[in-house]
């Protein structure tokens, strides 16, 4: 029986992309579900009764929800394909600690970078910044964040890609300025076409960032 595969998604979530990152990766063909986040629908509040939030992936009727965990379940279950996480017990828990760095460090400063103003939004940025600085001192001269190769921790953070215009330009700087490297493995990534197809208009990533700031600033 061929896998029933279903991505509850948003376009501009992060998360989403991951996992649709991921799926591309492993060229493994699904039906993408799109939400809107003002009014979820009764399928992702069943998938997702706990947190009721996207991305969730169906496989074969089961939801499996958050991004990091869905990414690990498809290397786990299409294990005959490329993977994505490391085979070797210590790195891939290391692997699993920059993740974890990525969503506790990097998201968490990124939202008060576009959420906020003032005071906040200027403690939000340096907190910003040095979280980049420190996850492009882990790359290294690698040109990948596993090593040669594409994976996990590319998977996880290249999506901030597309949001970098929206930080840039309510934050007032610039990621090449201040981390030059890292850019240039967002372009090195790139140039993968399942990143490239995966990955929306970071132009357009913005206009709708804009619009929920003025939402955020109306409440």
């Amino acid at each position: 029986m061929a896998d029933e595969v279903v991505l509850l998604d948003f376009w501009a979530s992060m998360f989403g992309m991951r996992v649709r990152v991921a799926l591309a990766e492993k060229g493994i063909k699904y039906e993408g579900k799109e939400e809107d986040l003002t009014n979820k629908s009764p399928l992702l509040l069943q998938m997702n009764p706990i947190h009721k939030k996207m991305p969730v992936l169906i496989h074969n009727g089961k939801p499996i929800c958050e991004s990091l965990i869905i990414v690990q379940y498809i290397d786990e279950v299409w294990h005959d394909r490329a993977p994505l996480l490391p085979s070797d017990p210590y790195q891939k828990a290391q692997a699993r600690f920059w993740a974890d760095f990525i969503d506790k460090k990097i998201y968490n400063s990124g939202w008060k970078v576009w959420t906020t103003k003032g005071e906040e939004q200027e403690a939000g940025k340096k907190e910003f910044l040095d979280s980049l600085k420190t996850w492009e001192a882990e790359l290294g001269d690698k040109p990948y964040f596993g090593g040669d190769s594409f994976g996990f921790l590319d998977i996880a953070f290249v999506v901030f890609y597309s949001w970098f215009h929206a930080y840039e330009t309510l934050g007032n700087f610039s990621v090449e300025a201040e981390c030059p490297n890292l850019l240039a493995w967002a372009k090195r990534c790139m140039e993968k076409e399942s990143v490239s197809k995966s990955l929306p208009d970071q132009k357009k990533v913005y206009e709708n960032v804009a619009q929920l700031r003025k939402k955020y600033e109306a409440e």
